[in-house]
């Protein structure tokens, strides 16, 4: 029973891992690297055709 218990312990500190170090605005270093990427993706796609004016009846629904 006490090695179970060990084992578990042992495994149970193995997952923790290393933790991030702190960014800026209370965000992990490695969080703020994808909102980065994410941020870049983002501003890489193209702009989106421009929509029509609505005409007729969906025109006057919208008034």
């Amino acid at each position: 029973m006490r090695t179970l218990c060990f084992l578990i312990a042992t495994l149970s500190l193995a997952a923790c891992g290393q933790s991030d170090p702190p960014g800026p605005d209370g965000v992990t270093v490695g969080e703020a690297r994808a909102l980065d990427e994410a941020a870049e993706m983002f501003d890489a796609r193209p702009e989106p055709a421009s929509t029509p004016a609505p005409t007729g009846a969906a025109a006057t629904q919208a008034e």
